[in-house]
């Protein structure tokens, strides 16, 4: 599957899935796609945005983590950056398991 919709917003990636996962991050948890300050557009993960984009990433600052950027795939919700950050890796409105491993690359989304 290629772009989705979640909840009426676009996510992109590759090879996704209903719930958002793509082909390099495909876990029961890979359930997140992070709106990038850069293009303004969900994506699945680092990596997709890498193929299929030709810029760099820039990292949300953190005067900047009460924006809505985080989308749960399994609700749908989209989570600011604050709650996404301090939800103990569970969607605060659904309760679904975010990977925790994730956070190895919070550097890469969000100036901390």
């Amino acid at each position: 599957m290629g772009n989705i919709e979640i909840n009426g917003i676009p996510v992109y990636g590759l090879e996704l899935d209903k719930n958002s996962r793509c082909k390099h991050y495909h876990g029961e948890n890979d359930v997140i796609a992070i709106r990038l300050k850069c293009c303004d557009r969900y994506y699945a993960c680092c990596k997709c945005h890498e193929e299929l984009e030709s810029h760099k990433i820039i990292p949300w600052p953190t005067e900047c983590f009460g924006e809505k950027a985080v989308l749960c795939g399994r609700c749908g919700h989209d989570l600011t950056i604050a709650e996404y950050l301090n939800s103990n890796y569970r969607c605060p409105y659904c309760s679904a398991a975010f990977n925790p491993r994730c956070s190895l690359h919070y550097p890469i989304y969000f100036c901390m």
